[in-house]
């Protein structure tokens, strides 16, 4: 049984004598790394710009209205567990996670929903309710997603990709998988309903992939929903954000707010340390950047040359999707919608096109709604409901004129919801707040504004994506959505836990 570890006590500086770990930026990637470190031995100071904790998985408040501004679903739980458990704690003590049941409700444009849960009973019998012919290559697509399941996300998930030897041994395994192939194509080969093609392929979306162009390899997916479930925090994804930055502190380390840093000090090729905007410099023995990868090399490391990751190559790199978050609350309760709804679009192959290939704001979308109080009441005042509608946008090098689009697509998205799911909607809203690509390249650094770093597509992944043991400087690592293994928050957290192969022992340094 674990036993709660007491508080370190906080010695001074000079008294410290733990080798010195920097962790720029507290999302989920940093704050993991941080937990991570400091149960290692390190003396942890993670550096956030911001006023509070999160990254992309920030939260906002607005009248009684409590939003997450990112993630909201939580996958894996085991991966928190754990990091409770290298501080001597247990997760149920302090975030208390629900699971979710169904998973999501997916609605397409003609009013068709699918219920997609983890009861496999209930989904085969989804599956017949919309083609009954295609029953059997649903079941043979699930145990493909099992085995990739296994192999991409088990086994290698937190495996460092350090040399051209760690890719190649996995080869096999990617041509058994077709890797190079798409998820809608893998899909398609298994499924012919053009609606399950659709419910079986757009997870590639939830981590800024475009189903026609992801790597098959993120077929893992729905074996991942299917194994561990999905769930959600009370109190919002931001109550795993506070847990975090807590066990940060419970391990001896610091979050020291509102302390952005200009760029990564190396001397000799080894980092030293980083300079904050204000002109202080901050030694260390090691750097971990929970910055986005193409930002911490184009901008933290401008002042260095640099081998692999140049300014060129990080300007033909391929960068996921912007994001059109739309947080919104309401006077009343909508009972009959759930916590997850997908709404699917009338084009699905074209619209993907528009947003990734054309990179143009087309007049129609899809949209993820989210409603948390259909699991935390709390979360809004009494009677009323908190919302987001989230609709996959391009990113700014679509060159779009957030300024004056963002309302005129707002609008768009408020009177669909109001004829669907929504009915009154015009008149209930009290709180409302919008979110473009724009302010993911203000608030979190996010290059050209995309919502989950570079795309998942296989040349960007793996081997092929910066590493977590940084090639161009000695003592820097990545983590978060922009390194290995990717975006979400498995991806980020599984990042993180890289760490404990690629980064030597504190005893190293002393």
């Amino acid at each position: 049984m674990l036993t709660e570890a007491p508080v370190r006590p906080a010695p001074t500086i000079a008294q410290d004598r733990r080798p010195h770990a920097i962790v720029i930026g507290s999302g989920f990637g940093g704050l993991a790394a941080a937990v991570r470190l400091g149960a290692r031995g390190f003396r942890v100071t993670v550096l956030e710009r911001l006023d509070r904790p999160g990254g992309r998985a920030r939260v906002f408040q607005r009248d009684g209205f409590t939003f997450d501004a990112g993630p909201t679903i939580i996958t894996a739980p085991f991966l928190l567990e754990e990091l409770w458990a290298l501080a001597g704690r247990r997760l149920a003590d302090d975030v208390r996670i629900v699971p979710c049941e169904p998973f999501y409700r997916i609605r397409f444009h003609d009013g068709a929903i699918f219920t997609y849960s983890g009861d496999e009973a209930a989904m085969r019998a989804e599956v017949a309710r919309f083609s009954p012919n295609d029953v059997p290559g649903w079941e043979r697509y699930m145990r493909l997603s099992e085995e990739t399941c296994r192999i991409g996300f088990e086994g290698l998930g937190h495996v460092p990709f350090g040399t051209l030897a760690d890719m190649l041994r996995v080869v096999p395994d990617l041509i058994r998988l077709r890797a190079w192939r798409s998820v809608y194509s893998v899909v398609s080969d298994h499924i012919r309903d053009p609606k399950l093609r659709i419910v079986f392929s757009f997870h590639p979306l939830l981590i800024g992939g475009n189903p026609l162009a992801a790597s098959s390899v993120y077929c893992l997916i729905p074996a991942l929903e299917a194994r561990w479930g999905v769930h959600f925090a009370m109190g919002g994804t931001g109550a795993l954000v506070r847990g975090l930055a807590d066990l940060v502190k419970h391990v001896g380390g610091t979050i020291r707010y509102r302390a952005e840093v200009s760029r990564i000090e190396v001397e000799a090729g080894r980092v030293r340390g980083v300079r904050l905007a204000d002109g202080e410099t901050v030694p260390a023995d090691i750097v971990v950047s929970n910055a986005d990868s193409a930002f911490t090399y184009a901008s933290l490391l401008a002042h260095l040359p640099r081998r692999r990751w140049t300014d060129r190559r990080l300007a033909r790199a391929r960068y996921s999707n912007g994001l059109f978050v739309w947080y919104f609350g309401t006077r009343r309760r909508y009972e009959t919608v759930g916590h997850h709804t997908i709404m699917i679009g009338p084009r699905y192959e074209e619209h993907l096109r528009d947003i990734f290939r054309r990179k143009v704001l087309a007049p129609d979308f899809s949209l993820y709604l989210h409603r948390p109080t259909a699991a935390d009441p709390t979360l809004a005042p009494p009677g009323c409901d908190t919302f987001y509608a989230l609709a996959p946008v391009p990113n700014l090098e679509s060159r779009t004129d957030w300024g004056r689009e963002a309302e005129p697509f707002r609008a768009r998205i408020a009177r669909y919801l109001e004829e669907t799911l929504l009915p009154g909607l015009s008149s209930e809203i009290v709180v409302s707040h919008v979110a473009t690509p724009v302010d993911f390249e203000r608030d979190v650094l996010s290059p050209r504004g995309a919502g989950f770093g570079l795309e998942p597509i296989l040349t960007q992944s793996a081997w092929f994506r910066p590493h977590n043991e940084s090639e161009e400087v000695a003592g820097l690592y990545l983590v978060g959505a922009g390194t290995h293994p990717g975006a979400g928050v498995p991806g980020v957290l599984s990042s993180a836990r890289v760490l404990d192969t690629v980064v030597p022992d504190a005893a190293r340094f002393r």
